[in-house]
Parts: C-alpha cells; structure tokens; sequence
C-alpha cells in the first residue's frame, strides 16, 4: 500500500459564514456538542502545541475540561509542557473530528485557572486521580515503572491519614483564544475554512473565509 493511494473523499456537510455565531467559542460549543452526540471517538481531546527554551515546537494531546473564557485543561506544572507555558504563555490548539469531517484550530495567549478552579476540579476526578497527581514526578526520568508502584503505595497510605487537597504542583491553564478557524471537509479537497480573527483595540471578532 502507497500511502499516496489513500484517500478519503469529504462530503457529509457545508459550512456558511451567514449561519456562523458572532462568538467562536458558542461556535465551537455548538460543534463539539454535534461531535458529542455523533459519538465521535474522545471529543474532547485536542493536541496542543508549545514552544520550548529554543523556540521549537513541542505537541501532545490533552483534554479539554472547560470552554469557559478560553480552552481550559489541567497538568503538573512541572511538566515540560507546564514549564514551556510559564516561560511562552503562548499556545494552539487542534481539534479533528473525523466522524463529522471537521477540525478546528485555535491561538492565543494561555494563562494560569484560578485556584479555587484548579481545586474545584482536582475534587471532581476519581480518588485513584487525585493521588496519582502527588505520585508522578511528570516529564522527569524514572528508573522503571516499580518507582511509581512504590510511590503510589505510600501515597496511598499516606492519604489514609493525612486530607487528600490539591497538590501546588497540579493545576489549571486556560487558553484565551485570539485566533479559531472552522475546517468542513468538502469534495474535491475544496474544503470550507471559516476565521475568526479577535480586533485587541476593539474586542470585536472578525470573521474571513480562507481558500482551502
């Protein structure tokens, strides 16, 4: 199999700028609902992109726990991704729905959650979560997959006595978009590529349609 030969021909939907909420974030709310209810396969994950010390671009896909004022997910931050964002608070974001043909792309600059956010949801995730989040030095080199067996028991035994909070390390960032284009695959590679570019002196947004 070459993999030139592969092709896949989109053609389940339209996209037009008129029928397009004013707001992308409705807009994306809208379309991660459709992807929602059409079961596509983690709806929620995106891949986010960072930079490093050097300026090179970094990736991996991480969900997204929140579209309120921005793209919200959690980490360690003392991940490489959380240290990349303390030093460039800046990022994108990718969204693919294949199911539904459709991607959406998003930037702009990314800023800490609150902690009563970071500690609201540190409590919604499952007991076995919250101590996982003391357990992983994240990003960093262990010497074999014993070191976190051992961690994780005596954090176990450790939380039996001890109140199970928020470690500082762990926490929320949002991504506050400045930028969000709407992709609908189309036949013939002429696909549908809505922007929404956000005026910094008017706090308007502007809306283009891009050739594919």
């Amino acid at each position: 199999m070459k993999l030139a030969d592969i092709r896949k021909e989109y053609s389940s939907k339209t996209l037009d700028i008129k029928g397009m909420k004013a707001d992308p974030l409705e807009q994306f709310k809208l379309w991660l609902s459709e992807a929602i209810s059409a079961q596509a396969n983690e709806p929620t994950a995106m891949h986010l992109s960072t930079v490093d010390a050097d300026l090179k671009p970094d990736g991996r896909i991480v969900l997204l726990k929140g579209v309120e004022e921005g793209f919200v997910f959690f980490t360690n931050y003392s991940s490489t991704k959380g240290k990349q964002l303390e030093r460039h608070p800046v990022a994108a974001l990718t969204f693919f729905w294949p199911e539904l043909e459709r991607q959406v792309r998003v930037a702009g600059k990314v800023v800490k959650a609150s902690r009563a956010e970071s500690d609201d949801y540190y409590l919604s995730r499952p007991p076995e979560s919250q101590v996982g989040a003391w357990v992983s030095p994240q990003s960093q080199v262990i010497p074999d997959r014993a070191y976190l067996e051992k961690e994780l028991a005596a954090a176990v035994k450790r939380f039996q006595t001890e109140p199970l909070n928020r470690p500082e390390h762990w926490g929320g960032f949002r991504l506050v978009p400045e930028s969000m284009e709407f992709w609908q695959g189309r036949p013939a590679r002429l696909h549908d590529r809505i922007r929404y570019t956000l005026s910094p002196t008017e706090s308007l947004w502007k809306m283009e349609r891009l050739a594919p």
